[in-house]
């Protein structure tokens, strides 16, 4: 990373530090440019790094042995993203990572994240609230999804993240919602009628 702070200033936002701290983060955080339909993790991958987004979209999926696939997550601007089941276990990766869009990103690796809690605690304190709040919204995401309608999950979506929508292709968002394409049309046709 170029010594330039104003990077390290958007990704952690509410933190300052001082110029020997941003040289330490500096070291740590490397800028990776990926293009539309790259791939940054697969299958069987070891996973020893996670992303921060500075711009562009990223989607977190998975495809059972019968080769249906399942959007975990989308990541957009100032969002992480990685298969964390395989970064925190040290397990194979069981998810693939996938750009939808020119992304700029910036990955930092397990052991470095690491030191830096040691030696700039305040950054433990910001991951940890990041993984809290990261917790409690997929832990909503399986609530809803085994107790709203497809309909329901639709509009939810749709409220919280209206600025992803145009990134993905429809499959992208019936995978997510864990519906067909085809439920997703009738979905939208039905709420366009209301």
């Amino acid at each position: 990373m170029r010594s330039d702070n104003s990077k390290i200033k958007e990704i952690f936002k509410t933190l300052n530090f001082n110029e020997s701290e941003i040289k330490i983060i500096e070291n740590v955080f490397h800028k990776v440019v990926v293009k539309k339909g790259d791939i940054l993790l697969r299958p069987g991958d070891v996973v020893d790094s996670h992303y921060y987004i500075l711009e562009g979209c990223l989607r977190t999926f998975h495809i059972d042995s019968q080769g249906k696939e399942y959007t975990v997550q989308f990541g957009i601007k100032d969002w992480w993203i990685s298969d964390y089941t395989a970064f925190f276990t040290g397990e194979k990766a069981i998810m693939t990572v996938e750009a939808l869009a020119d992304s700029t990103i910036y990955r930092i690796n397990r052991s470095d994240k690491e030191a830096l809690y040691d030696q700039i605690p305040r950054i433990d304190r910001f991951f940890r609230i990041k993984l809290e709040r990261a917790f409690a919204a997929f832990q909503k995401r399986i609530l809803a999804g085994i107790s709203q309608t497809a309909s329901d999950r639709y509009i939810h979506f749709m409220k919280t993240y209206p600025q992803v929508e145009k990134y993905l292709k429809n499959y992208h968002i019936a995978s997510y919602l864990g519906i067909t394409t085809e439920s997703l049309s009738r979905i939208r046709k039905e709420l366009s009628e209301q």
